[in-house]
């Protein structure tokens, strides 16, 4: 099952690589990015989601790379978990210029990349990053909480119906917020120990980067 979701994880990583639709691709080749899938185990349960790739992460090709993704690896040490027990993808799998807000147009074209991971890894846990990420993933399962702001709903578990089965929404705010914000730190802490309860007592196989 593993290596089976691997390849299908690989399609998506070449289907993305071409696609030369895509109004962030010139950009992509102009700057000599890489195309950022996702990183972490094929098997997890629980997968995070952010709105799309910073510098740090098109020049290497992984997600939150920076200072961002300092912040996240101190939050889920926070609740005795690894980068490697875990899977990390955004929505845009290109950077936008000037790490700028995804456009809708922009969504909507990349939006069937995560559609398929989250359909082949099956996580029972999806934790989105900011209120980009937040809204695509309630819009896409139909939840009726959808319209309703992070800040009313970040750290509330919110079952969703998915392909595979029940899963759990967890609305969380952007790593980057607690950079410049200490209160916002404070919060996401509180937050991540929400995401304790559904930990499995499993680990993971080493690090993949797909």
């Amino acid at each position: 099952m593993s290596a089976d979701r691997t390849e299908q994880l690989r399609a998506i990583r070449d289907a993305v690589l071409n696609l030369t639709e895509s109004p962030l691709y010139e950009y992509r080749t102009l700057n000599k990015y890489f195309p950022v899938l996702g990183q972490g185990d094929h098997n997890a349960t629980i997968m995070f989601i952010g709105e799309a790739p910073g510098k740090n992460e098109a020049e290497t090709g992984r997600p939150f790379c920076g200072a961002s993704g300092r912040v996240l690896d101190e939050l889920l040490a926070s609740i005795d978990l690894r980068r490697e027990d875990v899977y990390v993808t955004n929505i845009l799998k290109d950077r936008p210029p000037n790490n700028r807000d995804p456009l809708k147009a922009e969504i909507e074209l990349y939006a069937p990349f995560l559609e398929r991971q989250i359909d082949i890894i099956q996580p029972k846990v999806i934790a989105t990053l900011g209120r980009f990420a937040m809204g695509f993933i309630l819009r896409h399962f139909g939840a009726s909480q959808a319209n309703q702001k992070i800040s009313q709903l970040h750290g509330s578990a919110i079952t969703v119906r998915a392909s595979y089965g029940k899963a759990v929404v967890l609305p969380l705010f952007h790593p980057a917020a607690a950079l410049y914000n200490a209160s916002q730190r404070d919060t996401l802490e509180a937050d991540f120990q929400v995401l304790k309860q559904f930990i499995s007592q499993e680990r993971s196989t080493p690090m993949r980067l797909l």
